[in-house]
């Protein structure tokens, strides 16, 4: 099953978010792929993956991806924050974390929860869009 994955990562993660991405490129190179503004660049700049990229985080990026998970379009969101520095855009931050919680979307918010998450999704383990229909 082809996923609809976004990656977002405030700005003292993005090395981090694209050593992730570089590590696991065999299993993104399967999905669709989206991020915000710079850090979908970064990630296009070390990998061969094809992103969608949208608006920088705090022009709106986190709440294009938030659209898309009201209107079903977004499976799994990857976003790796960096909790010991203030975001001028929290709100857009709470709000688009509020919207994984309503809609049932998996969120990871460090590389140790993604890294759970995609080793489950690769052995079947982890069937979340059967339980959201029940």
């Amino acid at each position: 099953m082809k996923l609809s994955i976004a990656l977002i990562a405030h700005d003292e993660k993005k090395d981090e978010i694209v050593n992730f991405t570089i590590a696991y490129e065999h299993f993104f190179n399967k999905h669709n792929l989206y991020a915000t503004g710079t850090t979908g660049k970064r990630i296009m700049e070390e990998t061969d993956l094809n992103i969608e990229r949208l608006m920088s985080g705090p022009l709106g990026g986190d709440q294009q991806i938030g659209a898309r998970i009201a209107t079903g379009e977004m499976d799994l969101i990857i976003f790796f924050r960096d909790p010991l520095t203030a975001q001028p855009h929290e709100p857009d931050v709470n709000a688009l974390l509020r919207l994984c919680d309503v809609y049932r979307i998996p969120v990871a918010t460090n590389s140790t929860t993604a890294e759970l998450m995609l080793k489950a999704i690769e052995h079947g383990d982890f069937e979340w869009r059967a339980l959201i229909q029940k």
